[in-house]
Protein backbone atom coordinates (compact mmCIF):
# COMPACT_ATOMS: atom_id res chain seq x y z
CA UNK A 1 0.00 0.00 0.00
CA UNK A 2 0.94 3.90 -0.44
CA UNK A 3 -0.47 6.89 1.34
CA UNK A 4 -2.68 8.38 -1.02
CA UNK A 5 -3.76 11.44 1.16
CA UNK A 6 -4.71 12.57 4.83
CA UNK A 7 -8.24 15.00 5.04
CA UNK A 8 -10.19 17.40 6.82
CA UNK A 9 -13.21 18.67 7.14
CA UNK A 10 -13.01 22.15 7.64
CA UNK A 11 -15.05 25.35 7.63
CA UNK A 12 -14.12 27.13 4.51
CA UNK A 13 -12.13 24.76 1.98
CA UNK A 14 -11.80 27.46 -0.43
CA UNK A 15 -10.32 30.09 0.96
CA UNK A 16 -8.31 27.80 3.41
CA UNK A 17 -6.40 25.98 0.06
CA UNK A 18 -5.87 29.28 -1.45
CA UNK A 19 -3.90 30.04 1.76
CA UNK A 20 -2.36 26.49 1.79
CA UNK A 21 -0.76 27.24 -1.91
CA UNK A 22 0.17 30.99 -1.86
CA UNK A 23 1.55 30.25 1.98
CA UNK A 24 2.87 26.64 1.94
CA UNK A 25 3.56 26.29 -1.55
CA UNK A 26 1.10 22.94 -2.14
CA UNK A 27 -0.56 22.93 -5.54
CA UNK A 28 -4.01 22.23 -6.76
CA UNK A 29 -4.13 18.66 -8.30
CA UNK A 30 -7.78 18.50 -8.18
CA UNK A 31 -10.51 20.74 -7.28
CA UNK A 32 -14.36 20.08 -6.73
CA UNK A 33 -16.04 24.32 -7.54
CA UNK A 34 -19.75 22.92 -5.79
CA UNK A 35 -19.96 21.95 -2.53
CA UNK A 36 -18.18 20.19 -0.66
CA UNK A 37 -15.58 22.39 -2.24
CA UNK A 38 -13.01 19.36 -2.05
CA UNK A 39 -9.50 20.87 -3.17
CA UNK A 40 -6.07 18.11 -3.16
CA UNK A 41 -3.40 19.82 -2.53
CA UNK A 42 0.11 18.20 -2.83
CA UNK A 43 3.67 19.76 -1.80
CA UNK A 44 6.16 20.30 -3.79
CA UNK A 45 7.52 16.52 -4.04
CA UNK A 46 3.58 15.38 -4.69
CA UNK A 47 4.66 12.89 -2.85
CA UNK A 48 2.02 14.19 -0.19
CA UNK A 49 -1.15 14.98 -0.57
CA UNK A 50 -4.40 16.84 1.90
CA UNK A 51 -7.86 16.95 0.93
CA UNK A 52 -9.66 19.68 2.26
CA UNK A 53 -13.36 19.94 2.53
CA UNK A 54 -16.20 21.49 3.46
CA UNK A 55 -19.11 19.33 4.76
CA UNK A 56 -21.57 19.85 6.75
CA UNK A 57 -23.12 16.47 6.99
CA UNK A 58 -19.84 15.25 9.56
CA UNK A 59 -19.34 17.29 12.65
CA UNK A 60 -15.83 20.25 11.93
CA UNK A 61 -13.79 19.75 14.14
CA UNK A 62 -12.69 22.58 16.57
CA UNK A 63 -9.02 22.47 15.35
CA UNK A 64 -7.71 25.41 17.47
CA UNK A 65 -8.85 23.71 20.42
CA UNK A 66 -6.73 20.85 19.94
CA UNK A 67 -3.50 20.29 21.11
CA UNK A 68 -0.77 20.37 18.46
CA UNK A 69 0.42 17.04 19.75
CA UNK A 70 -3.17 15.59 18.67
CA UNK A 71 -3.50 16.24 15.40
CA UNK A 72 -0.86 17.91 12.96
CA UNK A 73 0.69 18.71 9.45
CA UNK A 74 4.21 18.66 9.64
CA UNK A 75 6.76 20.41 7.15
CA UNK A 76 10.10 20.02 6.20
CA UNK A 77 12.34 23.22 5.75
CA UNK A 78 15.67 23.78 6.38
CA UNK A 79 14.81 27.18 8.03
CA UNK A 80 12.04 27.13 10.49
CA UNK A 81 12.76 30.39 11.68
CA UNK A 82 12.14 32.11 8.96
CA UNK A 83 9.44 30.04 7.40
CA UNK A 84 7.30 31.10 10.84
CA UNK A 85 8.46 34.57 10.81
CA UNK A 86 7.08 34.22 6.87
CA UNK A 87 3.57 32.28 7.72
CA UNK A 88 2.58 34.50 11.03
CA UNK A 89 2.60 37.76 8.98
CA UNK A 90 0.21 35.55 6.41
CA UNK A 91 -1.87 35.02 9.36
CA UNK A 92 -0.63 31.80 11.56
CA UNK A 93 -0.31 32.43 15.15
CA UNK A 94 2.82 30.47 16.92
CA UNK A 95 2.46 27.44 19.80
CA UNK A 96 5.60 26.48 20.63
CA UNK A 97 9.40 26.18 19.49
CA UNK A 98 11.16 23.34 20.79
CA UNK A 99 15.08 22.83 19.85
CA UNK A 100 16.13 18.82 20.07
CA UNK A 101 19.17 17.55 21.62
CA UNK A 102 20.52 16.35 18.06
CA UNK A 103 20.19 20.08 16.44
CA UNK A 104 16.87 19.41 15.12
CA UNK A 105 14.27 22.62 15.66
CA UNK A 106 10.47 21.90 15.44
CA UNK A 107 8.19 24.70 15.71
CA UNK A 108 4.12 24.83 16.05
CA UNK A 109 2.31 27.09 14.39
CA UNK A 110 -1.74 27.32 13.51
CA UNK A 111 -2.77 28.19 10.16
CA UNK A 112 -5.60 30.90 10.25
CA UNK A 113 -8.62 28.32 10.41
CA UNK A 114 -6.43 26.95 14.11
CA UNK A 115 -5.12 23.65 11.97
CA UNK A 116 -1.88 22.84 13.58
CA UNK A 117 1.31 22.93 11.77
CA UNK A 118 4.76 21.87 12.40
CA UNK A 119 8.01 23.21 10.55
CA UNK A 120 10.55 20.38 11.27
CA UNK A 121 14.25 21.56 10.69
CA UNK A 122 15.86 18.77 11.53
CA UNK A 123 19.57 17.87 12.03
CA UNK A 124 19.03 14.89 10.30
CA UNK A 125 16.59 14.76 7.71
CA UNK A 126 14.48 12.06 6.62
CA UNK A 127 15.44 9.91 3.00
CA UNK A 128 14.59 11.76 0.09
CA UNK A 129 14.57 15.23 2.15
Amino acid sequence: MKFEHFALNVPDARAMSRWYVEHLGFVVVRRREDAPYTHFLADETGRLVVELYSNPSATIPDYAAGHPLVMHLALFTPDAGAVAHRLERAGAKPFSDEKLPDGSRLMFLRDPWGVPLQLCQRAQPFPGF
